[in-house]
């Protein structure tokens, strides 16, 4: 087994470090480019979309738009959200926040083009579901269904392990820590809760996706919103901290050991990544799913989607955490993000709201990622292993909040990295006739 273990550490190191990080960066600046800043063009048509077409979705497809956003989100406003962006901070200096913010910008033209391309090419299955991603891409429109194969088996092993047994772990750790619970409770619940939503299939979860991601993100962004509010004369100096410390390196305040522009770069831009799953082609599963009448008016949603995930959700945690001043404290991840909010919310509970939000957080990717896996099950072996991959993923959960497979864990990080390699094969070599159909869309909507 250790034999296995090293040989993942010396992968993930390549799929995870500098190179990989430069194709996902410079594949975002590409499709900026070839899509003419659509991101930015755009936003104000995105936003529209998502806020004020609810109920109105014309086409064919299986779940409302919102639904399929909100299920999407869930899948990526998580546990990363809350403890990864106090690892980048503390990692990588305040400067990472620039980067990591910069990493959104540009993977919002990511996602828009691997959403649109996908359901251009999607289909239903023999159960009549709306089924789509990067491995329906290679094999229809490019002939490749062996790199689509191992496309769909990277996500249906990778979703084990970071969208299941970890987020389950987080949740039963954070509850005994704070209240004591035994994990095998913490366990036996989410697993209870997971099985009332994902035994459902796509529907029920995009119906709870709809209701509780809005909801979650909400409450933390209006807390956030509070500590920024509360320390408003420190933000000034914060924003000229995260721009210095991005091109110099230098940490400004006591007590920190210091962070070069490189480690300032790489956490930021990997928090950034791991954060929106821009290039990973995650997403583009569950929006092809959706009832739209153009692939490009449900590609601008994937526009909005990185926006919230990113540059709203990750960059008020990091401006919670820089604005209390906590952030050279010693402590980091969700510690670090729960001290920040202890020290600028008023009251004792202010302490426990991470805690309490990772529960959410952390359960909302579970049911969002049980679809992915279900998707890659599917296109290699047929709707007949629904059920199966179901119960699977339920029991995952429990053993994942008890401690145990953790060589999962570390595995399906590498092969959640691996599934990006495919995906961009099927968007960069969609770019032209990405192009076409923006032409064809945009002429008539505008």
């Amino acid at each position: 087994m250790n034999w296995l273990l090293d040989l993942n550490s010396s992968v993930n190191s390549i799929v995870w470090g500098p190179p990989m990080m430069i194709v996902l960066i410079g594949t975002g600046i590409i499709l900026t480019i070839a899509t003419k800043g659509v991101q930015f063009r755009r936003f104000g048509f995105a936003a529209r979309q998502v806020l004020g077409r609810h109920g109105r979705a014309a086409g064919e497809g299986t779940v409302k738009p919102f639904q399929a956003l909100a299920t999407s989100l869930s899948a990526t406003v998580g546990v990363g959200n809350i403890a990864g962006v106090s690892i980048a901070l503390t990692s990588g200096g305040p400067g990472a926040v620039f980067w990591m913010f910069f990493t959104g910008l540009v993977g919002m033209a990511t996602k828009f083009a691997e959403i649109a391309v996908a359901l251009e090419y999607r289909q239903k299955d023999a159960a009549g579901i709306m089924r789509g991603g990067a491995m329906y891409v290679l094999a229809k429109r490019f002939n490749m269904a062996w790199l689509g194969a191992i496309f769909a088996g990277f996500c249906a092993l990778a979703a084990f392990g970071i969208g299941n047994m970890t987020q389950a772990n987080t949740v039963a750790t954070a509850m005994r820590a704070t209240y004591g619970v035994p994990d095998w409770v913490s366990g036996l619940v989410l697993a209870a809760l997971t099985g009332l939503v994902v035994l459902g299939g796509i529907r029920r979860i995009a119906e709870v996706a709809s209701v509780l991601v809005p909801v979650m993100c909400g409450l933390y962004v209006a807390a956030a919103l509070f500590v920024l509010l509360s320390n408003w004369s420190a933000l000034p100096g914060v924003f000229q901290l995260v721009i210095s410390s991005a091109f110099t390196g230098q940490a400004a305040v006591g007590g920190f050991a210091g962070a070069t522009v490189r480690s300032a770069m790489q956490s930021g831009i990997a928090r950034g990544l791991f954060s929106n799953e821009a290039g990973l082609g995650s997403a583009p599963m569950v929006h092809a799913t959706a009832v739209t009448d153009h692939p490009v008016r449900q590609a601008t949603y994937g526009i909005f989607g990185t926006f919230v995930d990113t540059l709203l959700v990750c960059t008020l945690t990091a401006g919670t955490v820089l604005s209390t001043g906590v952030w050279s404290s010693g402590l980091t991840g969700a510690e670090l993000t729960g001290q920040a909010f202890s020290v600028g919310l008023p009251g004792e509970w202010g302490g426990q709201l991470i805690t309490l939000a990772l529960a959410p957080f952390a359960f909302s990717t579970i049911i969002g990622w049980s679809y992915y896996g279900e998707t890659g099950f599917t296109y290699l072996f047929g709707v007949r292993t629904n059920l199966p991959y179901r119960i699977a993923w339920i029991v995952a959960v429990y053993v994942g909040a008890t401690g145990g497979l953790q060589v999962i864990w570390q595995i399906s990080d590498t092969l959640n990295a691996l599934m990006a390699i495919p995906n961009l094969v099927a968007v960069l070599g969609s770019v032209g006739f990405l192009q076409q159909r923006m032409r064809e869309f945009f002429a008539e909507h505008g």
